[in-house]
Formats: C-alpha cells, structure tokens, sequence
C-alpha cells in the first residue's frame, strides 16, 4: 500500500519516483544516490554536488511517527547504508559524486534517527 507523504521539499532535487528510487542533481542531472522506499520514515538531506548546486531533501509520511536519537552508525551493506538492528536498507549516497553532506534519516522499524556527514 503506498504511503502518503506529508512533507516533501526538494531543492536542487529529483527523485526518480514520488518518495524513493534513484536521486539526481538537478543543475548536472549526475545521480547522487538511491532512496528505499519502504525502510525510511524520514529523510532530511542537505549536500553539495560536485558540479557546486546546493541541494536538500526533506521527505516524511502522515504516518511518521517521531524518532528517537541513537549514536550508533548506519552498516553498509553492498554500499547501501543500513539500519545497525535488522541490516535494512535505507539510503545509498554516491561520495564520489558529493562533495559535502548532512543526512538525518529514520528507520521505519526500528525508529532510531541515525545520521551521516561527509565534510
């Protein structure tokens, strides 16, 4: 059943479908990752192309519940970003096509909000 999203901001951005799939820089149109659809409850993204475009995104659903902080890091698993407690997979995010990065994004089984930066 799709979900219904509450907030979805993009600057700079496009998903490949309305809230996951492939993520791409609007100024290079160069991919800069990939977002599972059904394992993030939300995502707030803030980063730098290496072409120089600024971009976010802000993505969450009507049935977001709100997440707990947790210090633990995001697995990879088969260059995906993973949840640490049941290895499902979140986001990709290409580093050789991203020159900085900021990502908060919540896992919808665990509901931990794990974050990742790339200066």
């Amino acid at each position: 059943m799709p979900r219904i999203l509450k907030n979805k901001e993009l600057v700079n951005t496009k998903l490949a479908t309305n809230y996951g799939g492939w993520m791409y820089c609007t100024k290079c149109n160069e991919n800069i990752g990939y977002l599972c659809y059904s394992t993030y409850d939300k995502l707030k993204l803030n980063y730098k192309c290496n072409c120089g475009s600024q971009g976010s995104a802000l993505l969450d659903f009507e049935d977001s519940k709100n997440g707990s902080d947790c210090e633990q890091e995001l697995i990879t698993v088969k260059n995906r970003l993973c949840c640490p407690k049941g290895e499902d997979p979140l986001i990709t995010l290409l580093d050789k096509k991203l020159a900085t990065y900021e990502m908060e994004i919540t896992c919808k089984n665990c509901n931990q909000i794990y974050k990742k930066t790339k200066e």
